[in-house]
């Protein structure tokens, strides 16, 4: 009897769980949180609510553990965009990078963070919270990465680090919209070019 419950514990799940992890994340993407039913979740992932929850936890584990791998993969632009040598090519990679994200082919159209829960029941506000500070921790990099530029004569000494952010991530979460509304990827490349016409120049 003990044996066979060791054997038990020691046995393979019998699925992928990366790539399960993979599929509920597309459908969080493309359903929002509150959108994507344990229903939806489970079938796209091959497998049963109970080997879910074994494996992942409940419906709010699984949206983490998802959030975790959408920002180490399809949203990792965000931090490879702080290693530019201007904040100009700062703000262009970071606009470059949303564009290809949210317009990707073979993904859903728009961004896990700006449309996974914008509006959610009282029960859900702990993923909105989730999701706004993901938000506001990518804008505080910005900001914290333009004080840098300024510092070093990159940036006009008058310029504000923190407006120019939050303008990079408004733009950014324009560009998730308008892709989720059917705008093209070229389109969507436009608009970000236009945008930075208004950038600070260069002391």
């Amino acid at each position: 009897m003990e044996g066979a419950r060791r054997a038990a514990i020691g046995r393979p799940r019998g699925f992928d769980a990366d790539e399960a992890l993979e599929r509920a994340l597309l459908v969080f993407w493309e359903q929002g949180y509150e959108g994507a039913s344990l229903t939806d979740l489970t079938a796209a992932m091959g497998i049963t609510r109970t080997s879910m929850y074994a494996a992942f936890g409940n419906k709010e584990e699984l949206f983490r553990k998802a959030l975790a791998r959408y920002s180490e993969g399809p949203a990792a632009y965000a931090v490879r965009a702080l290693a530019e040598p201007t904040a100009r090519e700062v703000a262009a990679a970071f606009l470059r990078g949303t564009v290809e994200t949210v317009s990707g082919a073979g993904r859903p159209a728009g961004c896990l963070v700006v449309q996974g829960c914008l509006a959610a029941a009282p029960a859900e506000r702990a993923v909105r919270d989730l999701l706004a500070g993901w938000r506001n921790d990518a804008c505080a990099r910005l900001a914290e990465r333009f004080a840098r530029a300024r510092d070093e004569g990159d940036l006009p000494t008058a310029s504000d680090p923190g407006l120019l952010a939050r303008f990079v991530m408004a733009v950014s979460s324009g560009l998730a919209v308008q892709a989720a509304s059917g705008a093209t990827r070229e389109d969507l490349h436009a608009v970000a070019t236009t945008a930075l016409h208004t950038w600070p120049p260069t002391p």
